[in-house]
């Protein structure tokens, strides 16, 4: 007989849908939009050779593939050595994971950095999928997985991208089909000599014919209600974006009927299949008693059970989409059972006119050659077909990953991260770490010196850099070079500040001044390492840098950018200081308040009246006194003109430009005099001292004046602008 077989033109597909039930096969043709089915097998597994799609007895299964086979080849004389088929939705397994990744906080988060955590995830769904099934020897496809929350810093966030933060993680669900699945459909087409030209997923196979593509846009669910599973599929942006599996369907409804009327499992099978047709529905019990009974009363006996399998069939929905879809398409028989569209509405909470059964008569690109099926449940059969036309030869992907070869199940558009998942590949050796930390004490507060960039990975494909999202094709080679961690940060000493300059006349000074290392001065371009401390000062304001200076602000008045400042003016890089003589007699006043403070109140006139003085009594009871013009005798100076002014300005200026010149180069004075007889010393000072100064290191008592005060330097009169200088002798008194 196999002689006169001919050979099947390519133009028609061979495809097995191998269910738990039962085994269907289809011969079909695809002519420009139709898909037109020449002729198609059924046959019911005589034994339960395979529980929840997963086939457990090879041969007997390969029994039935072998009498679909030869029933079709009969008919139609071609021999039949090609087939197309379709793993069950329902051997899919699936896990929820949450993946927390430390991330750098100075920098923005990239696309490539998401990419790499959500490989990480799928990897720990894919351990835990491998620990909850006890199959540590099983290999599995990801065949799909859906982000379904970002947090950034434990706050949630739709996008991360582009955002900066300390902690990343993201909360997905990934699906897996295990390499078992797959091998065993392979055993059973082998033994029939039949090569598998197309392997796709029962929910993809359903949804190419279910859903047009010009709405897969939208959020829809597929719900496929089988024998002892319902199997659920999302889609999302016009790809399937995740499974689900619940384990209860169809046999729970007819499990019910049996039990309410004492029915073998068969019969009440058939009876459940009535209820969508009959009104009134006859059969017979175990103990044969014969009924009649309107279909709506036995609906409501199962009621309970409909509830309960739509209420983990909506929980499910959720749990993978976050939400409820846009609308519900169901397929397989258990989803016909009367009100079950409904209460699947219910519990998603959408109207009841989005969730719809599909059947074969609604696929209006469907022509039957001679005989016909029809109903919801041959969607998946019929589908099986039509996805192989549409991705012939596209089932495995060959593709190589540093240089070893790989086959990825082709059940979605797969990219580089689903080869080095399936390899399993560490993401974290895409990421470059940065250099070890380290602690330095700046002005008595620790500093940590972050390390250095690393060189991130660099991902090739063909040769071309590429990323994790790359899309793959067949035969495409991959190489990953992994990523470089960072070196430490070592920095110069002058790293550690603002270098920031101003000019006082011209002469640049820096802000920032008695800078140390581990309190030793060096040079600047020093490297300063772990636990080293660094000390420096910092000049912020006009008054800051008079006391650096040691510039009384008595005696002049500070100018920045041109404009008088006060003490407390913050000065900026590059700003101009100058300073400019105060008025002397304003100056000689206060400079000398401390010393005649007393002489200027009425009281303390009145004290000298009394004693026993006779000059002094004299000129404190001279009531008229000119306090000034005392201040000028006091200190035997001529009567301040407009000359002395500017002569005196001048010496006190030569002072200032001394110390401003001393400042800048860091010198320091010391100084030694006898006064009054006694040794006074003065160490690192930063300017000249004049006579004035010294009442700053002496201690003479004008609190209680004894007569006119008497200031000689080396035994001539002195004038308080007289700069002083080491061994002087100076004699300060009264007379």
């Amino acid at each position: 007989m196999n002689k006169e077989l001919k050979k099947l033109p390519d133009e028609i597909i061979f495809s097995l849908d191998i269910g738990t039930r039962n085994v269907v096969g289809t011969l079909a043709k695809k002519i420009d939009d139709k898909y037109i089915v020449i002729d198609f097998e059924e046959l019911e597994h005589p034994d339960r050779a395979m529980f929840d799609g997963q086939i457990h007895d090879i041969d007997k299964v390969a029994n039935v593939v072998e009498k679909v086979k030869i029933a079709l080849e009969t008919r139609n004389s071609y021999k039949l050595k090609k087939v197309a088929i379709a793993a069950a939705g329902r051997a899919l397994k699936t896990a929820r994971v949450k993946t927390l990744r430390q991330i750098d906080y100075t920098k923005i988060i990239e696309k490539d950095l998401i990419d790499n955590i959500e490989m990480e995830a799928i990897q720990k769904a894919q351990s835990e999928v491998v620990n909850r099934e006890n199959a540590n020897s099983t290999k599995y496809y990801c065949v799909g997985y859906s982000v379904t929350r970002y947090y950034l810093d434990g706050s949630m966030i739709i996008n991360p991208k582009d955002h900066k933060g300390r902690e990343l993680e993201v909360d997905l669900i990934a699906t897996f089909l295990p390499h078992m699945v797959v091998d065993s459909l392979y055993t059973v087409v082998d033994k029939n000599d039949l090569e598998v030209v197309n392997l796709t997923l029962e929910p993809i196979a359903a949804i190419n014919v279910a859903i047009p593509e010009n709405i897969r846009l939208l959020n829809l669910a597929l719900v496929d209600v089988g024998a002892g599973t319902s199997d659920i599929a999302i889609t999302k942006d016009g790809t399937i974006s995740s499974y689900g599996m619940v384990s209860m369907a169809g046999d729970l409804l007819t499990e019910a009927i049996a039990k309410e009327y004492l029915l073998d499992f068969n019969t009440a099978e058939e009876v459940k299949r009535k209820l969508s047709i009959n009104e009134k529905i006859t059969f017979a019990n175990i103990v044969g008693m014969d009924y009649t009974i309107i279909s709506s009363e036995i609906t409501e006996k199962i009621m309970p059970v409909i509830d309960n399998i739509t209420e983990n069939i909506s929980n499910q929905i959720k749990e993978f989409n976050g939400k409820a879809p846009s609308a519900v398409f169901c397929i397989g028989g258990g989803c016909q059972v009367p009100q079950f569209t409904e209460k699947l509405s219910e519990k998603l909470g959408i109207p009841k006119e989005r969730t719809v059964i599909k059947s074969t008569e609604m696929i209006k690109e469907l022509e039957f050659k001679e005989k016909s099926f029809s109903g919801p449940e041959y969607i998946t059969p019929i589908g099986i077909g039509y996805t192989a036309f549409k991705e012939i030869e596209s089932n495995f992907l060959q593709v190589k990953v540093n240089d070893k070869p790989i086959r990825l199940f082709n059940s979605r558009k797969l990219n580089v991260s689903d080869a080095l998942i399936l390899i399993g590949f560490n993401p974290r050796d895409l990421i470059a770490k940065r250099g070890e930390s380290y602690t330095v004490i700046v002005n008595g507060k620790e500093k940590i010196i972050i390390g250095e960039y690393g060189e991130p990975a660099n991902i090739y494909v063909n040769g071309a850099i590429s990323s994790l999202d790359t899309k793959l094709k067949n035969k495409d080679s991959i190489f990953v070079e992994n990523a470089a961690n960072g070196d430490r940060r070592y920095m110069k000493l002058s790293e550690y500040f603002v270098q920031k300059n101003i000019f006082i006349r011209g002469k640049k000074i820096n802000l920032i001044n008695n800078v140390k290392l581990n309190d030793e001065k060096v040079e600047l371009s020093s490297i300063v390492k772990e636990n080293d401390v660094v000390k420096y000062s910092l000049i912020k304001t006009v008054g800051d840098l008079a006391e650096y200076l040691d510039l009384n602000t008595n005696f002049f008045d500070m100018y920045v950018n041109g404009k008088k400042a006060s003490i407390d003016i913050l000065l900026k890089d590059s700003d101009e200081v100058d300073y400019k003589t105060a008025n002397i007699e304003e100056v000689l006043e206060e400079k000398n308040t401390n010393i005649i403070s007393d002489f200027s109140k009425e009281e303390n006139f009145i004290d000298m009246a009394n004693t026993d003085d006779v000059e002094y009594s004299e000129i404190a009871q001279n009531s008229k006194i000119d306090i000034d013009e005392y201040i000028k005798n006091v200190f035997d100076e001529p009567k301040i003109n407009s000359n002395s002014d500017i002569e005196l300005s001048k010496q006190i200026d030569s002072v200032l430009q001394d110390t401003l010149a001393n400042n800048i180069n860091n010198t320091k004075y010391s100084y030694w005099f006898m006064v009054n007889g006694e040794k006074v010393e003065v160490n690192n000072v930063k300017r000249k001292l004049v006579f004035v100064d010294i009442f700053e290191h002496y201690k003479f008592d004008t609190s209680k004046p004894k007569g006119m005060i008497v200031l000689k330097l080396n035994g001539k009169r002195a004038s308080y602008t007289d700069v002083l200088k080491s061994g002087d002798v100076i004699e300060l008194g009264w007379r």
